[in-house]
Parts: C-alpha cells; structure tokens; sequence
C-alpha cells in the first residue's frame, strides 16, 4: 500500500497535467520545468505505481487504464489541497486570476461568450474562463472532479449530484437572410414554409435532436439537401443563400444584426427551451463557484 508520504506531491501535479495536455512539452511550459524534469517526475512515478501510466503514441501521451482510473480521484485530491491552502484568501473578483472552465453548446457560446468576455473583462479582469464542449465530455465526473466548474445549457437528464438554476426560457424561430422571399411577412404558412429549402443542424445533442424530429413529422427533412453537424456556421451560410434555418431564438437575436437576417416564428408546435446553470453540489460553498455561477445569474437570467 502506498502512503501519502510515500509520494512527493510534485509528481501528482505532473501527472494531472499530462493526464490533461498529453504532451510532454507543453506539460513542461506549463509548470515552467525543462522536458527532462518532466520525463523524469514520470518515471519516478511509474516506479511507485508499478505501472506505464502513459504510453507515447502518434497522438501523444496516451493514459493507461491504470491512469484513466487514477486521475480523477488525483485530480479531487488536488483541488482539495489547493483549497485547504487558500482557506485565509477568499474570493476577489478584482484581483483573482483564477481560472474558471464552463461547459456549454456552441449556442450557448455564440450568445454567452461576448457579454461575458466585456463584462468579466471589467469586474474580475485577472479572471480567465475557457469552453469545452458540454456533449463530448461526461458532465458529472467532469464537475465532480472541479475540471468544469459550471455547466450552461438546456441539459437533460442531469445527475442528481449537480444543483441547478433556471436562466431563461425560449422559443425556436425560423431564420432567413434580408429579402428573402419570406422576409417582410409577420407569421408564414406552413404551405411557404414546406417550400422554402431548409438548412438542417443535424445535432445529436438533447435536446436538439427533438426539434428535428419535429421537423421530419412536418414533413421538411425528406427534401434537405444541406446540412451542417453545429449551429456555429449557420448564419454565415444562410446570410449568402437562399436558405432558412430553425434555431434558438437567442441564436437569432444574436445572428440578425451582424448577418443581415430575419426570423419569425415557425408554423409548427415546437418545444421551448430551458436554459439552465449548473454546479456540482462539492463545490456549492466554493465563494469563486459561488461568484462565477451569481455573475452569470445576474447578467443573464431573466
């Protein structure tokens, strides 16, 4: 059995960062080591677990299953030792350098980023935050972890181990550039819109997926010939074409001006949309958690 004296805490440090860049150079620019302190912390790390830990690969340090199964409990024990160390500090926005990581869509993205890039810029401008993609990763050991502090977005079926908050709620729009021939009308029929050629979001993210369904049923898929995997490029692409698009109406709201385009409401019964934010309940009493998740309240709830 290895005990905790056992182990320099250093050479946890590393392998969170590995586990994380799997480059070995990056990892050394990050802790501000050369690359050989860095292969060498590894080693000295195999030899205590007796085992690869990571294996060089064409796509870099790839983890064993050992690694795979030991970081996240490493990862917990850091984030509680670097709390236990800062127990005196606190939380200032003004002057924290902190860095937050928030799990969202690339809707929530285009219609978060902005505001709250000028906006933390202002308040809390040592603060850093980062995105990573809410469906690519798995939100629960992620947050549990304290990889992802905060998730955004219309999840479903969430673990009961994340609290969550109500943002907003909203409706899908239909969306088209200026003088397309739907642009001047305040509602269209079904008939128009049958007959409009559409471009498809084919996201398999819930609960996207259930407005296409909704579309199939109406009758719009089968003659689709574009389509597009993510909601970013939709407005470059339907701001030069004759296209119209089905998205959430913050998407619109955000795209109209800046792309020349016009939405109106569909003439189909679709779901709305509940936007939500979410914590994992370790890191409720955390005050930075605590300030990110009231900063995003307070500037986007309605």
């Amino acid at each position: 059995m290895i005990e905790p004296r056992d182990i320099d805490l250093n050479l946890l440090v590393v392998f969170q960062e590995v586990f994380q860049e799997r480059q070995i150079s990056s990892v050394a620019r990050r802790l501000g080591l050369s690359q050989p302190a860095v292969s060498n912390a590894l080693a000295r790390l195999r030899r205590s677990f007796g085992d690869e830990l990571f294996v060089r690969t064409a796509q870099g340090m790839q983890p064993t299953p050992f690694a795979e199964h030991l970081a996240e409990p490493v990862a917990a024990a850091l984030q509680q030792v670097s709390r236990a160390l800062n127990l005196q500090e606190g939380f200032s926005p003004q002057s924290s350098e902190r860095h937050f990581t928030i799990a969202m869509t690339d809707v929530g993205e285009v219609y978060f980023m902005p505001a709250l890039i000028e906006t933390c810029g202002r308040l809390a401008p040592g603060v850093r935050i980062s995105t990573v993609r809410a469906g690519a990763i798995d939100l629960k050991n992620e947050m549990e972890s304290g990889r992802v502090d905060l998730a955004i977005g219309a999840f479903d079926n969430v673990s009961g181990a994340l609290y969550q908050r109500r943002l907003f709620r909203q409706n899908y729009v239909s969306m088209f550039r200026v003088g397309h021939p739907l642009d001047g009308r305040d509602e269209i029929t079904l008939k128009d819109f049958l007959a409009a050629e559409h471009l498809m979001v084919s996201s398999l993210e819930s609960p996207y997926d259930r407005i296409n369904q909704n579309l199939e049923k109406a009758g719009v898929l089968p003659r689709v010939r574009f389509r597009v995997p993510h909601f970013t490029a939709v407005p470059y692409i339907v701001s030069t074409t004759g296209l119209v698009v089905t998205v959430p109406r913050k998407l619109a709201e955000s795209a109209a001006e800046p792309f020349g385009l016009r939405y109106v409401k569909p003439p189909l019964r679709l779901p709305s949309l509940q936007t939500n934010i979410f914590w994992h309940r370790r890191y409720n009493q955390d005050e930075g958690n605590q300030w990110l998740r009231g900063f995003i309240s307070e500037h986007f709830a309605e």
